[in-house]
């Protein structure tokens, strides 16, 4: 590893670098290894930057979309592997992807029928999900090349998107940053930050796919899931939420106690692609779910300030795309847990709000934990 670190700014294109002496095995650790990643379509630079924790943990990120390409952690024997899904190159995700590792902006989710009022005046958004809009629309935050800025000494980095007024149909000029850091209790934590000129709707997340076998053609069915929420809200064949929140208990929804993901997932096909109504929302970060793999000992805790989180289990992966060993990436390879608002929020008023006016700032943190059983 170079013993130079670097502190690199991306601004418009523009590349800046500020050269930093690093003197200790413990800053040599956290270097940040930024490589060229490719280029946009009208000849932008994209960029991959990996952040590397003491305990052997690597996390890749892209400005292209605010990717996590990989997360690289040990299993019970320290055997490092990468346990989400993802590409080694930028043109494999722009040839088109079910949002791996992806920012999922300005509304991650769904609204029914692509359209919302907001201060008595209606909103047309794109219908990219049958009649729905989902994600942010057919050019949502995942397919924008953000601004990137290192910060060796919190081993982070932040992007940033201004996303314009209009854009997808949303309104107002919405300032977005969202800030990746690793640190050396195998957290990625993830911020994010947004403020606007209008009112707007707001709901961000990151969109990962985990399986923490390492091995996607292992798939997930196996994987051991706590949710700590008491009610999950039902959908419509549409998957939009019908507007009540049940029980889960005595369904298969329920994931109070430790229970295998596959267990019940026959009972709902194609799978699990619901919200959960999580337990304490008005007490801040806690810790809201957990997976764990036996065989190898990799343990994911998931904290959040969110009142949802969005499950999916990879229900529409059809092997039509490969993972990095050129395996068929097939249904159940992987899951999601999509900290969130609820889906739909902006036509359901007993939903928690996702507006956010002028003058207030949408700030949110979700943590991604991986530990190793005893």
């Amino acid at each position: 590893m170079n013993l130079q670190s670097q502190k690199i700014l991306f601004l418009s294109g523009l590349l800046i670098i500020a050269s930093c002496s690093s003197n200790t095995d413990q800053e040599q650790n956290k270097e940040i290894i930024t490589e060229e990643f490719g280029t946009m379509d009208d000849g932008s630079p994209v960029q991959l930057f990996t952040l590397e924790n003491a305990n052997g943990m690597e996390v890749s990120v892209t400005n292209y979309g605010g990717i996590v390409t990989s997360i690289k952690v040990p299993d019970k024997n320290g055997n490092i592997e990468n346990v989400v899904l993802g590409f080694d190159d930028l043109e494999q995700y722009k040839s088109g992807h079910p949002f791996f590792g992806a920012i999922a902006g300005r509304y991650a989710n769904r609204i029914a029928e692509g359209r919302f009022e907001l201060n008595g005046e209606v909103y047309d958004l794109a219908t990219n999900d049958g009649e729905n809009h989902l994600h942010g629309g057919v050019e949502g935050f995942d397919k924008k090349r953000w601004n990137a800025e290192v910060n060796e000494e919190e081993n982070s980095v932040t992007l940033s998107y201004l996303s314009p007024d209009g854009e997808e149909g949303y309104p107002g000029n919405l300032d977005v940053e969202v800030t990746y850091t690793l640190t050396d209790d195998n957290e990625l934590q993830i911020d994010y930050h947004a403020t606007t000129d209008q009112s707007t709707v707001v709901n961000l997340t990151n969109h990962s796919y985990f399986n923490l076998s390492g091995d996607p053609s292992e798939g997930i069915l196996d994987h051991l899931l706590t949710i700590n929420a008491d009610r999950y809200t039902p959908v419509d064949e549409g998957l939009i939420p019908t507007g009540e929140l049940h029980p889960v208990e005595g369904t298969a929804f329920d994931f109070t106690q430790l229970e295998t993901v596959g267990a019940r997932i026959d009972s709902i096909p194609p799978g699990y692609d619901h919200n959960y109504v999580l337990n304490n929302p008005d007490s801040g970060l806690r810790k809201i779910a957990t997976v764990e793999h036996q065989q190898s000992g990799r343990i994911m805790e998931v904290y959040t300030d969110q009142p949802g989180v969005q499950l999916y289990t990879g229900n529409f992966l059809d092997g039509s795309l490969r993972d990095r060993q050129g395996n068929p990436i097939e249904q159940y390879a992987a899951l999601c847990l999509e900290t969130q608002t609820f889906p739909d929020s902006p036509n359901q008023l007993d939903f928690p709000s996702p507006v956010l006016n002028p003058g207030d700032t949408y700030k949110t943190t979700t943590i991604y934990q991986f530990k190793v059983s005893e």
